[in-house]
């Protein structure tokens, strides 16, 4: 049996993949930062859901990647864990 980390070696190898998993990046990055968020606040998905009004589902949804938050939810997200939301824009590495 292949381990994860193996098996996506292998899917990387296509280029068509390869591409899809790239462009998935921000909203995996996004999804990470409010778990890790989250978790660090000791606060499960109903704690935050009461801090913020946000239903516990949609904060589901967003950490299982089936809902794509706007910039306001996830300001909500933020002042309800008491932590700022910041997001940045950095230049590409080339040739990577």
């Amino acid at each position: 049996m292949k381990t994860l980390k193996e098996y996506k070696a292998e899917c990387m190898k296509d280029p068509e993949f390869a591409k899809a998993y790239e462009e998935m990046q921000p909203e995996f990055k996004i999804i990470r930062a409010l778990i890790d968020a989250r978790t660090l606040s000791n606060l499960t998905q109903k704690e935050l859901s009461e801090r913020t009004g946000i239903a516990q589902t949609e904060i589901s949804r967003i950490e299982n990647g089936s809902r794509n938050p706007s910039i306001k939810l996830l300001q909500r997200l933020a002042d309800g864990m008491g932590m700022v939301l910041n997001i940045s824009f950095t230049p590409k590495k080339i040739g990577v």
